[in-house]
């Protein structure tokens, strides 16, 4: 079963749902990042979670990634992962 150690906070108001990821993420085809986002995003809300799911992941030589709105990336180049990890609060299961 995955396993996925998630960061639900509340920034300016609004639910995220930080998910770190393998650094493999970064290869990933369009395609297939947007399916396990989606997957993602369906097992956070069926499991009650409000707010929208945002993938972050080392993609090497210290900088981290991440695929979120438009307007929230000033906050995600503001965080580090170890930020994220110091946030970990729940822990998603299926």
């Amino acid at each position: 079963m995955p396993t996925f150690q998630l960061a639900h906070i509340r920034e300016q108001g609004i639910d995220l749902i930080i998910v770190p990821l393998n650094h493999d993420f970064e290869w990933k085809t369009d395609d297939e990042r947007d399916a396990i986002i989606a997957e993602l995003q369906m097992r956070t809300t069926s499991a009650g979670l409000a707010g929208q799911v945002v993938p972050i992941w080392d993609s090497g030589g210290g900088r981290t990634s991440f695929i979120a709105p438009q307007n929230w990336h000033p906050f995600f180049r503001s965080i580090s992962l170890s930020y994220v990890y110091r946030c970990l609060n729940r822990t998603l299961t299926w």
